[in-house]
């Protein structure tokens, strides 16, 4: 999808200001309200834009410890398998096929970092992991750089002109 400059400022609005209305973003944006609904519209319809949820910030309520755990499969059991019986454990919190020395890569998070081997254990019980080996996070640098990417990749519009505003 082509995503133009009006499109990028408008996902960066929302992106800063989550709770603002449509009506206000027209107005910060200078085009008519009409536009900027019907840019939203096809933002989500065409995947660019994912949810509307609140950003969820597992540290805050009780899960400060991420790691990332590179999985091993049983080959008999199938992906499909792995990932239903995956799923159902809560410190999951992302789940990618990958290439590779393993099949699989999960971002879990824990209560400590002795409770990584507790969410371990709960993989392993699953009878569908046969070998686990995971990193812990010391630090986070870089994190959900979408935006940027989305901003970085826009291409330019023309400066919107009468018939695009209403106040």
């Amino acid at each position: 999808m082509d995503i133009d400059s009006l499109d990028s400022r408008l996902v960066t609005l929302f992106c800063e200001r989550p709770k603002l209305s449509v009506l206000e973003a027209s107005r910060r944006l200078k085009v008519a309200r009409a536009t900027v609904q019907a840019r939203l519209d096809r933002l989500m319809s065409r995947g660019v834009i994912k949810s509307w949820a609140p950003a969820l910030n597992p540290s805050e309520f009780g899960f400060p410890v991420t790691a990332y755990c590179s999985l091993t499969v049983r080959q008999d059991a199938g992906h499909a398998v792995v990932v239903a019986a995956l799923a159902k454990i809560p410190e999951i919190l992302e789940l990618h096929t990958v290439s590779g020395d393993s099949d699989m890569l999960a971002r879990v998070v824990a209560r400590s970092n002795a409770d990584v081997q507790r969410v371990l254990d709960l993989i392993v019980a699953t009878q569908t992991v046969v070998r686990s080996s995971s990193v812990i996070v010391l630090q986070t640098h870089i994190e959900a750089q979408a935006l940027a990417l989305l901003q970085a990749t826009a291409a330019p519009t023309s400066a919107p002109g009468p018939a695009d505003f209403r106040g």
